[in-house]
C-alpha cells in the first residue's frame, strides 16, 4: 500500500475521505485540535513557574522531569515514555508548571490545549471520572513512594504505579573495549527478554540489509527515523548494539536510546572506553548503567568501586554470571548459528541475564526482609521455599538481622552456603562466654560492641555492597540527621552491624563517610517494601519476622503504685496483673513510627506479605536456629505453592505491558494507534442529558472557532463530494440510455464523427 501512495499520491485523498467518514464529529475534532510536535534532546518542553494552558501526550521517545527547590538543588521526580500523560494536574487545576520536564532523547508529543480538554470534560463526563480515578492511583502511589503526582503512567496492574523503568522502549549497549563480547552479550539479552515480549536486535550491518546500505546517510533520515519508529510500535523493546568507534550508527544508538548499557570485563583493569568519554563529553541524558562480564569460572566481583568512581554518570550497575558461550571465540556467522539454537529453549528465569531483562522492563521482583532477632533465622527456611518454587530475586535488602540474612544471599546467591554462614553466626551469638567478655559500663551501651562487630567481620570480611551479585540495601537510623539512611555501597559489615544496633545493647557506629551515629534500622523502617519498590521493584516480598506487641494489657485507672504491683507478682494467691515496665515502655515508643508504616506496607498492592508462625520464639533465641529455620522453610512451602495453584506467581513474572494490553482490550482502547484509539472512541454513544456545570453555559473563544472553522470547512468537503457524485450519477444514467460502455462513450466524445 505504501508503494501504491508513493505511485499514485492521489490515493491518499480517497482513503482520507474514507476514513474521515467513518470518524465521529467528536474526534475529528480533537484531532483537529491535537498539535503533533517533535522536541530533540536536551530541549525543554516547558519549565516550571510556566503558565499551564495544556496537556502533553509522548507518543514516542522520553521527557524526565525536573523539581528545582528553593536553595537551587534539583530533585528527580519522574521520567515518562510512549502513552503517558504529562502536566495534566497542572491544567486541571489551572496552576503553573510545578517541575521542568525536558526531553532525554529525541520525543514526539501530542499537545492537547486546555480548551479541547474542557470539551472532553463537558461531552463526555466518563472521561473525568477516568481521569479522578487516574489520579488517585498516582496521587497514593507517591504518597507510599515519596514520589512526585505531576505525570501518568499508562498502567492498568496493581503492581506498576510509578515505575520509572516499566516503559522503556530503546536501550543502547556499548563496549568499554573492543575485547568485550558484545555481540554475544546482546544475542543473551535478546533471549532474555524473549520471556518478556517480542525483543528486536539492530545493528549496523542488519541495518544496512534490510534498508540498504545508505540507510545511514544523512539524506534518508526521516525514512530511517520513521522505520525505527514503527520497530519500537511492535516489539516490546529494541536493542541497539552499537559499533566499537564512534561511527554514524553509534550516534544514531545514543539518539534512540532511552537507557544506556555500558558493558565491561570484570575481571580486568577498571578503565574508560573512548565512546564513554565522548558520552561524557556531550552530555547525553539518557539514564547509563554499567554491566560488568563474569566467567563461570572466573574470581568473584572485586574492584567494583574503582569501575563506579571512574563514571560519576552510571546510574546503577550489575554484575552477569555469564555462561561459557559468552566468552567463545566463534566468527559471527559461527556464532548466530549456535545463538539460533538457544534461541529454540526457553531462557533460565534464575540467570542474570534474566534479571538484566526484567531490571530493564520493569519487571523486577524484590524480597524484603524485616528485622526481629532470632526469629530472622526463619527467613533461611524461607529463601530456601522461595528457590524450589522458582521465584527470582532481582534485587534484595532489609533491617537489622533481615539486612545480614539478605546479604548473606546477594553474596553467595546459594542457599547452602547461606545457610552453613548463618548458622555460624548464630551459635558465636548464642555463646554466654563472649557476651560476657563484652561488657562495659554502660553509659553508652551494656555492651563495648568489639565482639559483635568481629562476629559480623568474620562473615563478610572486607567485601563492599558494590561487589555483591544480588542489587542489594540495608536501612539504617541516623539518630544525627534524625533521619532514615539507605546504604546501597560501601563497607558491608560496617552497614549491616549498623542496621542491627539496638539501643541500650550496642552503641551507635559511625558512619566512615560522614561521621553520623547509625542505629537499628528497625526504629524507623522495620519491613523496608518501599524503598525497594522505590528501587524500581514492581512486585515486592516482604517477610516480617518482627515481634508482636500484647495489646491484652490490665486497666489500672489513673494511677500506678509500684508497691501495689510488686505484692501482685510476689503474693502467689494473688491475680496477675500485665503492666508494661520502663524499658517495655521505651521500646514500645521507639517502635512508633516503624508500627505505621508497617500498616501501610502490609495494605499496598505492590506488596505480597508474609509472616510465618514465630511468635513463640524470643529475640534471642538462636541457639534454636535449626528449629526456627524449618518453620520458615514449612511456611514458605505452603505459600508458594498456594501462589502457584491461584495463578499469583504467573502475573508475578508476567510483563506489565501484557497486563496492561490485556486490561485495554476488555476495558478501553488498545495502546495500539491513534487511529485504532479514534474508531473505538467513535463509537461512544453521546451523553443525552448531561449534567449542567459552570462550564457547561457557554464556550470558550478557543472552542467556537475550532467548531466554527471545522463546519465551514467540512461543509463545503462534503458539498464538493456531493456535486462529484451526482455527476457521477448523471453520466451512468446517460450511459444507460445510450447502452454505451464508458470506455467506448469517452472514446466517442473525442474523436470526429
Amino acid at each position: 500500500f505504501l508503494r501504491i501512495m508513493r505511485e499514485q499520491p492521489s490515493v491518499v485523498l480517497g482513503v482520507a475521505h474514507t476514513v474521515v467518514k467513518r470518524m465521529s464529529p467528536f474526534v475529528r475534532q480533537i484531532d483537529f485540535a491535537l498539535d503533533w510536535m517533535e522536541v530533540e534532546a536536551g530541549r525543554a518542553v516547558y519549565r516550571q513557574g510556566d503558565k499551564s494552558d495544556c496537556t502533553y501526550i509522548v507518543l514516542n521517545g522520553r521527557l524526565r522531569s525536573v523539581l528545582r527547590k528553593d536553595d537551587g538543588k534539583k530533585h528527580l521526580t519522574g521520567e515518562y515514555g510512549r502513552g503517558d500523560l504529562i502536566g495534566v494536574v497542572e491544567a486541571l487545576t489551572h496552576q503553573p508548571r510545578a517541575t521542568t520536564v525536558h526531553a532525554v532523547r529525541d520525543s514526539e508529543l501530542a499537545k492537547l490545549p486546555e480548551g479541547a480538554l474542557i470539551s472532553i470534560k463537558r461531552k463526555f463526563p466518563q472521561v473525568v471520572t477516568r481521569l479522578i480515578h487516574l489520579l488517585g492511583e498516582k496521587i497514593l502511589g507517591s504518597l507510599q513512594q515519596g514520589g512526585h503526582p505531576l505525570g501518568l503512567h499508562s498502567s492498568s496492574s496493581k503492581w506498576d504505579a510509578g515505575n520509572p523503568a516499566s516503559n522503556l522502549s530503546t536501550v543502547a549497549i556499548m563496549p568499554v573495549s573492543e575485547e568485550v563480547p558484545l555481540t554475544a552479550f546482546t544475542l543473551e539479552l535478546k533471549h532474555a527478554l524473549s520471556a518478556v515480549g517480542p525483543a528486536l536486535l539492530l545493528t549496523s550491518d542488519n541495518i544496512k540489509q534490510r534498508l540498504g546500505s545508505a540507510a545511514l546517510d544523512s539524506i534518508h533520515e526521516y525514512r530511517l527515523t520513521s522505520w525505527l519508529g514503527q520497530q519500537e510500535d511492535i516489539h516490546r523493546i529494541v536493542l541497539y548494539q552499537a559499533d566499537s568507534t564512534l561511527t554514524p550508527w553509534t550516534q544514531r544508538c545514543i539518539r534512540q536510546a532511552d537507557c544506556i548499557l555500558i558493558v565491561g570485563l570484570g575481571d580486568q583493569e577498571p578503565t574508560v572506553g573512548e565512546l564513554e568519554r565522548m558520552l561524557e563529553n556531550t552530555a547525553v541524558r539518557a539514564q547509563k548503567q554499567l554491566i560488568l562480564l563474569h566467567k563461570e569460572d572466573g574470581p568473584l566481583p572485586s574492584r567494583t568501586v574503582e569501575w563506579l568512581n571512574m563514571r560519576s554518570w552510571c546510574s546503577a550497575h550489575l554484575h552477569i554470571h555469564c555462561p561459557r558461550r559468552v566468552f567463545s571465540k566463534r566468527s559471527l556467522p559461527k556464532l548466530v548459528e549456535m545463538y539460533e539454537r538457544v534461541f529454540q529453549k526457553a531462557p533460565d528465569r534464575h540467570s542474570d541475564f534474566s534479571r538484566l531483562a526484567r531490571v530493564l522492563t520493569g519487571n523486577a521482583i524484590a524480597l524484603v526482609l524485616g528485622g526481629g532477632g532470632a526469629r530472622g533465622c526463619s527467613q533461611v527456611g524461607i529463601i530456601r521455599a522461595l528457590i524450589e518454587a522458582g521465584i527470582p530475586v532481582d534485587m534484595i535488602g532489609g533491617t537489622s538481622i533481615g539486612a545480614f540474612m539478605s546479604a548473606l544471599y546477594a553474596e553467595e546467591r546459594s542457599y547452602n552456603q547461606m545457610r552453613i554462614k548463618a548458622r555460624q553466626w548464630a551459635m558465636v551469638m548464642n555463646s554466654v562466654f563472649k557476651t560476657i567478655l563484652d561488657l562495659t559500663y554502660p553509659i553508652t551501651s551494656m555492651f563495648s560492641g568489639a565482639a559483635f562487630n568481629n562476629s559480623i567481620n568474620n562473615i563478610f570480611k572486607d567485601k563492599q555492597i558494590e561487589d555483591l551479585w544480588i542489587p542489594y540495601f540495608t536501612i539504617t537510623t541516623d539518630i544525627t540527621a534524625s533521619a532514615m539512611r539507605v546504604h546501597r555501597d560501601g563497607s558491608l559489615w560496617r552497614y549491616v552491624r549498623a542496621s542491627m544496633s539496638l539501643s541500650g545493647y550496642m552503641p551507635p557506629l559511625c558512619d566512615p563517610k560522614d561521621g553520623h551515629l547509625l542505629m537499628d534500622g528497625g526504629y524507623i523502617n522495620n519491613l523496608p517494601a518501599d524503598v525497594a519498590r522505590s528501587m524500581g521493584a514492581k512486585v515486592v516480598i516482604a517477610i516480617d519476622v518482627g515481634s508482636r506487641d500484647e495489646t491484652d494489657l490490665t486497666n489500672y485507672g489513673d494511677c500506678l503504685s509500684g508497691w501495689w504491683l510488686l505484692w501482685k507478682r510476689w503474693n502467689p494467691l494473688a491475680e496477675k496483673v500485665k503492666v508494661l515496665n520502663m524499658a517495655e515502655i521505651q521500646t514500645r515508643l521507639a517502635y512508633v513510627c516503624c508500627v505505621r508504616q508497617l500498616e501501610m506496607v502490609k495494605n499496598s498492592d505492590y506488596c505480597e506479605y508474609i509472616r510465618p508462625p514465630i511468635d513463640r520464639y524470643g529475640t534471642l533465641d538462636f541457639g534454636k536456629f535449626d528449629e526456627i529455620c524449618e518453620v520458615g522453610y514449612q511456611h514458605g512451602k505452603t505459600v508458594f505453592n498456594v501462589w502457584c495453584r491461584s495463578g499469583v506467581l504467573d502475573k508475578m513474572l508476567k510483563d506489565r505491558q501484557e497486563i496492561c494490553n490485556n486490561f485495554c482490550d476488555n476495558v478501553t482502547c488498545p495502546t495500539t494507534s491513534f487511529t485504532d484509539l479514534a474508531e473505538i472512541v467513535s463509537r461512544i454513544e453521546p451523553v443525552k442529558a448531561p449534567l449542567a456545570d459552570d462550564e457547561s453555559d457557554y464556550q470558550t473563544e478557543y472552542e467556537e472557532e475550532v467548531l466554527d472553522n471545522q463546519k465551514d470547512d467540512y461543509l463545503d468537503f462534503i458539498s464538493s463530494q456531493v456535486e462529484e457524485d451526482s455527476d457521477s450519477d448523471e453520466e451512468m444514467q446517460l450511459r444507460k440510455r445510450r447502452n454505451v460502455p464508458s470506455g467506448e462513450g469517452q472514446a466517442s466524445s473525442t474523436g470526429e464523427p
